[in-house]
Order: C-alpha cells, then sequence, then structure tokens
C-alpha cells in the first residue's frame, strides 16, 4: 500500500505504474472517492458539532425556563440527528468503495525496470556457467525419474487430479537434500528459521499484499476464513504484522515450507513433468530492514546472491534477469529472476525470484521501527526463494546425468545423502 497523500501527489506515476503492471484501476475514480470521503468527513464533524451547541443551548434554556425555545432547539437536534445518520451511511459506502480501490494501488517501480509487457521483455544481466553439450544423446527429467524410479506422475494423478506427483526413494532424499542445504547455508549467514503456518486468514494474504488480485491462485479451505499459503513469505511476513520492530540491524528470516497454488491460467502450459505443480516445497527468505532505499537495495543483492550461491553449489549453469514491469506483482518494487538451464527445454527455466517491496508491505501490514529521533517509520521488506523443489530437480537430473544413466551428485549434497556419489541406474 502507498500513502495516500503520497497518491494525490504523485496520480500519474501511480495511474503508469498500474497501465504497465495490467492492473485495471483508475487513479482519477481514486481520487474521486478520496474527495468525497474528505467533503463527508468535513460535513458530519460540523453537523457533530451543531448537534452538541445545540444539546448545550436547550440545557441552558431549560434551566432559564424557555421551554418553547428549548423544544424548537430539540426539533433542530432530531433533524441535525437525522441529516448526521444520512452523512454517516454515506461516508461508510464511500470509506469502503475507497478502501476496495486502495488495495487496487500498486507498487511503483525502481527506475531501473524494465518496461516490458511479459517475461520475454525481461533483461539479462549476468550469465554463470554454461550448457553443457552432451556426447550422448541426453534423457529428460522425467525419463531419468522412471529409470531411477524417483518420481510416478501417473499415480500422482490418480490421487489428486492433474499437476500431481509422488517422489519416491531417492527422488525424496534429492528433495530434502536441496532444501537443507539453502536452510543450513542461510543460518550460516544469519537468517533466523521459522517453521511457519500453511493456513492463513483472508487478513493475512491481504496485509502482505497477495490479495485480492491473487485470489484465483490461491487454494481456499471451505467453509472457513483460511487459505493455503503459495509462500512462507506470507506467515514470515505476518509474524511482525501490527508491531514495532527493532530494525538497528536486518531482521533476517527463513522456512522451509510446503507450498500450494492453483496455477489458474496455465492450462496447457509446462504440463510434462515436474515444472509446473500444484504442491511444491521452498526455502525463502524474508529480510526487514529501515526504510532506506540504499540499505535494501543492497539487502536486494545480498539475497540474490544467496540463491546464486545455492546454484553454484549445485553446479548449475543459471542466468540472472531483470524482471520487467509487466511481469512483476502488484506489491513489488524491483525485482530479479534466476533461470536455471534445463536441458531439455533447451533453455533456461525460471527457478527462482528476489524481491525488494519498499515500504508497501509493511505498510498493509503495520510493521514499523523507531528511528533515532524517535519517529515511526515503516520498514521495508524484501523476499527471495533459495530454493524451490521438486521444480530444482529437474536441471539437477538433467545436467548431471552420465552417460550410462547414473546420476552425478554434487560435491555439496553428498553430506546430506550418506556420502553418495552417484545415482546408479537400476
Amino acid at each position: 500500500m502507498l500513502d495516500l497523500k503520497w497518491i494525490r501527489q504523485n496520480a500519474e506515476q501511480v495511474q503508469t505504474a498500474a497501465d504497465q503492471k495490467g492492473i485495471r484501476l483508475s487513479l482519477e475514480e481514486l481520487l474521486l472517492r478520496d474527495e468525497k470521503k474528505r467533503t463527508l468527513l468535513h460535513e458530519t464533524e460540523a453537523l457533530r458539532e451543531a448537534r452538541n451547541k445545540l444539546s448545550l443551548q436547550i440545557g441552558r434554556l431549560i434551566k432559564q425556563g424557555a421551554d418553547g425555545a428549548a423544544a424548537q432547539a430539540k426539533l433542530q437536534v432530531t433533524e441535525t440527528n437525522k441529516k448526521l445518520e444520512a452523512a454517516e451511511a454515506e461516508l461508510a459506502i464511500v470509506d469502503h468503495q475507497l478502501a476496495e480501490l486502495l488495495l487496487l494501488v500498486p507498487n511503483i517501480v525502481s527506475p531501473d525496470t524494465p518496461v516490458g509487457r511479459s517475461d520475454e521483455d525481461n533483461v539479462e544481466v549476468r550469465k554463470i556457467g554454461a550448457p553443457r553439450s552432451f556426447g550422448f544423446e541426453a534423457k529428460d527429467h522425467m525419463a531419468l525419474g522412471e529409470l531411477h524410479d524417483l518420481i510416478d506422475i501417473k499415480r500422482g494423478v490418480k490421487a489428486a487430479g492433474s499437476r500431481n506427483y509422488y517422489l519416491k526413494g531417492a527422488g525424496v532424499m534429492l528433495h530434502r537434500a536441496v532444501q537443507q542445504l539453502a536452510l543450513d547455508m542461510l543460518v550460516g549467514k544469519g537468517f533466523t528459521p521459522l517453521d511457519v503456518p500453511l493456513m492463513v486468514r483472508t487478513e493475512a494474504m491481504n496485509s502482505t499484499g497477495f490479495f485480492p488480485l491473487g485470489e484465483d491462485q490461491t487454494y481456499r479451505i471451505s467453509n472457513d476464513d483460511k487459505w493455503l499459503v503459495g509462500t512462507s513469505e506470507v506467515p514470515m511476513v505476518m509474524y511482525y504484522a501490527n508491531e514495532i520492530v527493532d530494525a538497528e540491524a536486518p531482521i533476517k528470516l527463513a522456512a522451509a515450507s510446503t507450498c500450494f497454488r492453483s496455477e489458474v491460467g496455465s492450462a496447457g502450459r509446462d504440463v510434462h513433468g515436474l515444472y509446473r505443480v500444484h504442491q511444491f516445497a521452498k526455502v525463502e527468505q524474508v529480510v526487514l530492514c529501515q526504510a532506506d532505499p540504499t540499505l535494501s537495495e543492497a539487502i536486494l543483492q545480498e539475497i540474490t546472491a544467496n540463491a546464486e550461491e545455492l546454484l553454484q553449489l549445485l553446479e548449475l549453469p543459471y542466468r540472472v534477469m531483470a524482471v520487467c514491469t509487466g511481469d512483476m506483482s502488484q506489491k513489488t518494487y524491483k525485482q530479479y529472476d534466476i533461470e536455471t538451464w534445463m536441458p531439455s527445454r533447451e533453455s533456461y527455466g525460471e527457478t527462482h525470484s528476489s524481491s525488494n517491496l519498499h515500504d508497501f508491505q509493511a505498510r498493509r501490514s503495520n510493521i514499523r521501527y523507531r528511528t533515532k529521533e524517535g519517529t515511526l517509520k515503516f520498514c521495508h521488506t524484501l523476499n527471495n526463494t533459495a530454493v524451490a523443489s521438486p521444480r530444482i530437480l529437474i536441471p539437477l537430473l538433467e545436467n548431471h546425468q552420465c552417460e550410462d544413466g547414473a546420476i552425478r551428485i554434487p560435491e555439496a549434497l553428498r553430506p546430506y545423502l550418506n556420502g553418495m556419489e552417484r545415482l546408479e541406474a537400476n
């Protein structure tokens, strides 16, 4: 959420951000509702003041024995109360309309964010590692999964419908190993690990900027005001909602959690294998810091580097992309995606995302800190996917396959797999 006074002064910039992000929002309508609300607030305050004065006048008139004048003043109070009741009812309606429009207002974007309509307009920042050239006919992750008995899509669909799966045996161990590697790495960098709720209230989704625009991507718990989270970012940010925090040093949180997404609108896209599924696991980084753009930019680079370090430990080629305006979410000020080379796709596929939200999310969640001067300010918040699985298993299996069908285990993962160096083909 943006400060309403700031919106009034920068309406054109906010409208541009909404248009570039593909959000249907009329700033003209919002400002008209805002003006109407302020007019009604002034009107109701004036009516209350008039009523109070009349009430005092009635008391004096009664003491003076001026019963007729007192009766007339009572009629005026009755009339004033009717006007006040009507004005308050209209104010409640306008206030609700304004609140709904404010929930649609997007964050502005950083000056260095590329302008574009979709992920095709994202801009490559850097590329690390070269795609592997195979001297044999390489298999995709599903063929490798079948060969090693790691993945069972057919039974996943039987149990839970499309875009579901079972991991088996060493597939489960790899899935857990990459998460533990990421979590251990972050703890070593000063992040506090959390085990978080996977079901949250509607208020939490609104407060963190995932609703109202992301409702169609989220599973609702029937007959309850609860939703399954698509990222542990939501409960991690809500941990400090409506609190004044100590932000003298950045607050660094990490969580490994199961996540759920409905993938509405993705019918027919990435239907093969493990790329786009309804249930997955993520190790997420969340950072809260002081409202210093230079500081939060440095932290954005830091958490992005953490994800890159994980990919380097997994010995996978990747590239970092500056995300364009049309591919950004409502809440994001600046974003990088990291795409990892997936041989079967003959292209890079998104595996990580890093975002700086400035104070947009903290305003909605009411997370503040006290400056040295004693002023309360909203924090900046940032988030990053350290690793997401099973999607990361696609490049992990495909890039490390051997001609004999075995899969080489990167050295960094071996301690989590009892020292295993290779998965041998069955």
